[in-house]
């Protein structure tokens, strides 16, 4: 069984896989804090919720935007699995041709997420990924990297109306219904939620045009992360949900790397 890990600013969402299906998943808050102690009571308790016991995971692989949550995360795994995890990091076999100016800036979940769209759905093709931060990123027909765009999350959006703004209060995100409300935390979500699908429509068009310019309509836009559901339910721009992709991703690539990988690691190295 492998146990993948996607570590986001807001969460870490955890899975396991058994072959090439996705068993179980989980989520729970990244908190930089936490020591690899609370994060092996954490991990435990979520797989003895579905009877799964540590020695029943063969390995393990990790995909990371948190550099300060690493090394408890590192250590708590050491210490329940007895296994040194798979990174994400440069350097990791990905099948994929990053034409990035610099590929060592390339967020490893936007790396993890084009990898897996572009092996289930074929290019071209953009992926946005509504996360703590909202990125788009674009892969050509032959499966090359081509780069993206990167905008403030929504709920970054939200908090920062509430926060700038002294007579504003904090919202829940759900849409109105309307755009003309009659109260401010309407007129609030309106102007979040609509304005958010406006800004996905306008970039999205203008990548698929940088794209395919002699057939932008053969772009597939796929959609992940929280919010995706939010947005897409209010624009045709987006052709899929797939809320799993950045775990599959992390099986493909896992699979890319896991031959003779050296994964035992040494007694010396299982404290701290």
């Amino acid at each position: 069984m492998l146990l993948v890990f996607d570590v986001g600013n807001t969460n870490i969402v955890m899975g396991t896989f058994e072959g090439d299906e996705l068993s179980f998943s989980w989520r729970m808050s990244t908190d930089k804090d936490k020591s690899s102690d609370e994060y092996v009571i954490l991990i435990s308790q979520m797989l003895q919720y579905q009877d799964i016991k540590p020695y029943m995971i063969d390995d393990v692989i990790v995909s990371s935007v948190v550099p300060d949550l690493m090394y408890s995360l590192e250590h708590a795994i050491r210490k329940l699995f007895k296994l040194m995890p798979l990174l994400v990091e440069p350097g990791i076999k990905t099948g994929m041709d990053i034409q990035y100016d610099n590929p060592k800036q390339v967020g490893a979940d936007r790396i993890v997420n084009a990898v897996a769209a572009f092996q289930k759905y074929a290019g071209p093709l953009i992926v946005v990924d509504f996360g703590t931060a909202t990125t788009f990123c674009a892969i050509a027909e032959k499966g090359n990297y081509l780069g993206g765009t990167i905008a403030p999350g929504i709920k970054i959006s939200s908090d920062a109306l509430f926060q700038k703004a002294a007579k504003l209060p904090r919202i829940d995100l759900v849409k109105p219904g309307q755009v003309i409300c009659k109260n401010t935390v309407n007129s609030m979500q309106s102007g979040i939620i609509y304005g958010y699908v406006g800004l996905v429509e306008h970039i999205v068009n203008k990548m698929k045009k940088e794209l395919s310019p002699d057939a932008p309509e053969k772009v597939k836009v796929i959609a992940t992360g929280g919010l995706s559901t939010l947005i897409s339910s209010e624009t045709e721009i987006i052709d899929m949900v797939d809320k799993t992709i950045t775990l599959d991703g992390l099986k493909i690539i896992y699979d890319l790397n896991s031959q003779d990988r050296e994964k035992e690691i040494p007694p010396e190295m299982l404290e701290g």
